[in-house]
């Protein structure tokens, strides 16, 4: 489907926002979105406006029975008050300071909030009772041409001590981390790897209600997804056009993330999944969920993200009585799994009973809010999306519409066929490529050595990408990222634990899979999204495919700065780099 780019300024918006202004008289009773100081909204909250003007009027359940969509109760803090609460705190210096995180975000806290923001903040406690996410809403997180997705700090609040002083406190030392990772070590990093300057940021604050239900303790939703029009990573029998859903138990941090999470294309649901074996199924499907601790209200952090939440297993799960229209469940004898849940074999979520059913309408929704999405911002679209069902029946099934943006498709073809791999002054040679378009300027490569790869010492090599990347950051230089397993795992038996902000220098990164890694390399959201905004190329490098790296040319060449673990080295001539997104082939080829 042909669309048209969205103008990036709708992003921004700082106009007609008077009608949407915070008033302590109507919010919750005549308003569910609303806007405390001036300024603008950022990204973030410019998508849920969006939503909840131009996408949710045209939404029509028509022949959905059973099936409501809608909004979580929003208040937006401006951009304004951003700026004002830096000023009249003196908070300049040390937020450009080049200080640690902590102490940038002790700081932030020290700070008082203007006295109108403290009384608007006091009023939306009185009306916003369930649990909330506080969530910074950036002017260049998921704008098109740069992405800042996931380095910023969002906080998840139980929102339930008895006590509203409490409450109150919990709060607004959520907005003051929200603004304080505006000049995180990551921020500062990735913006100045964009060329943009220490202070260029202005951040507004998303306070949310969460959509979800309780369940002894724990409060989430059913099921959290992403859902792309478009498919970077089109299986065998699946068409990029197609788009892709991701799926997850919970939260919806498990995809963010990057964990474990099962994917599908809408035109497809049922199709069997891209696993070579029933064990690989039960080892990589999910098998923890994120939740809000909603029982006795944990010790105060201001300074950590998580403090609020819990990580449960699937036996949680099964007892909230969530799993019913999720999970299979192993059959040893024939060596399958069988939708549903039967005995007390092992579970894997693979949302058979969901995707298979034919009295709830789950994808027929995802598919009808991505359309009317798509059309709105007038290009391809990724839109989030959390849902809870009916314990016995699936439904009623209720559905929060919480994100929507746009989404960056190939414009233009890199031919690259496959002879062209096994020429002789190839570096690298891919046939799983994500992204499209060629690059000549590259002169820096960054690479693990495989023959020194220890599982038990990622997190050392992750510390060890970073120095190597803030110096490629300090000097305004670019490269190539070569690793071993995926890149920004979660998990650190599948690769190394970066953050994007880690890797922020590299505009081609590859992966080496590692032998027992799964065969389909999956993203979170943030770590996709950034890739394609960003423009960065991607390579995917399988033992025993068609792919190769020369790690003994690579090995020949002079170091900048080498470990055990990891080297970087400065070719004299600029790499070449091209990736078909047609062929889905792509190379890095010496000069």
């Amino acid at each position: 489907m042909a669309r048209r780019k969205r103008d990036p300024a709708h992003m921004n918006t700082t106009t007609d926002l008077e009608s949407l202004r915070f008033d302590r008289a109507t919010f919750g009773d005549k308003s569910d979105f609303a806007v405390i100081g001036d300024g603008g909204i950022g990204g973030k909250a410019a998508g849920l406006r969006q939503i909840r003007e131009e996408i949710l009027p045209r939404f029509d359940a028509g022949d959905l029975d059973g099936v409501t969509v809608e909004v979580p109760r929003v208040v937006v803090i401006a951009t304004g008050v951003f700026s004002d609460f830096l000023n009249r705190n003196r908070l300049w210096d040390v937020a450009l300071s080049g200080s640690p995180d902590t102490e940038i975000a002790r700081a932030f806290q020290n700070g008082e909030l203007p006295p109108e923001v403290r009384e608007d903040l006091h009023h939306l406690l009185d009306v916003m009772r369930a649990p909330l996410v506080v969530r910074p809403s950036s002017f260049l997180e998921d704008a098109e041409e740069r992405a800042f997705a996931g380095i910023f700090t969002s906080t998840l609040l139980p929102n339930n001590e008895g006590d509203d002083k409490a409450r109150y406190r919990r709060l607004s030392g959520a907005v003051k981390l929200a603004w304080a990772s505006t000049f995180s070590a990551g921020a500062m990093t990735s913006r100045r790897a964009a060329g943009l300057a220490d202070d260029a940021e202005k951040m507004a604050v998303v306070v949310q209600e969460v959509f979800g239900e309780r369940h002894d303790g724990r409060f989430y939703p059913t099921v959290s997804a992403v859902v792309r029009s478009y498919n970077h990573y089109p299986v065998p029998g699946n068409k990029r056009e197609d788009g892709v859903v991701s799926l997850a138990l919970g939260l919806g941090k498990t995809i963010s993330d990057g964990d474990h999470v099962w994917s599908y294309s809408p035109h497809r649901p049922t199709a069997p999944p891209p696993y070579k074996s029933t064990g690989d199924l039960l080892k990589y499907t999910q098998n923890a969920f994120w939740a809000i601790n909603v029982g006795d209200p944990p010790p105060p952090d201001p300074l950590r993200e998580t403090a609020c939440l819990v990580r449960s297993g699937l036996k949680d799960a099964e007892g909230d009585g969530t799993l019913k229209f999720l999970a299979s469940t192993y059959d040893a004898e024939s060596d399958r799994l069988r939708s549903g849940l039967e005995g007390r074999a092992p579970r894997a979520l693979t949302f058979a009973p969901l995707l298979e059913s034919r009295s709830i309408p789950f994808t027929p929704v995802l598919e009808r809010l991505l359309e009317l999405s798509c059309n709105v911002v007038n290009g391809e679209a990724e839109i989030e999306i959390a849902a809870t069902l009916d314990p016995d029946h699936g439904v009623p099934l209720r559905v929060a519409f919480v994100q929507v943006r746009p989404m960056l498709t190939p414009s233009e073809r890199s031919p690259v066929e496959e002879g062209d791999l096994a020429a002789g002054n190839i570096v690298v040679a891919s046939d799983n490529c994500l992204g499209q378009g060629s690059r000549d300027d590259l002169t820096d490569v960054v690479y693990l050595r495989p023959q020194y790869f220890d599982r038990g010492l990622t997190r050392m090599m992750a510390s060890e990408l970073d120095a190597v990347n803030r110096g490629l950051v300090e000097e305004g230089r670019h490269g190539i990222f070569i690793g071993l397993g995926r890149w920004g795992t979660t998990d650190d038996r599948f690769g190394v634990p970066v953050k994007w902000a880690q890797i922020s220098a590299a505009r081609v990164i590859v992966e080496a899979t590692l032998p027992d890694a799964p065969t389909s390399l999956s993203h979170g959201t943030h770590f996709f999204h950034r890739l394609l905004s960003n423009q960065v190329l991607y390579m995917s490098v399988a033992p025993g495919g068609r792919g190769s790296i020369d790690y003994d040319w690579l090995d020949e060449q002079e170091a900048i700065w080498e470990s055990r673990h990891v080297r970087h080295v400065r070719v004299e001539k600029p790499l070449a780099v091209r990736i078909d997104c047609a062929t889905r082939l792509g190379l890095i080829r010496r000069g």
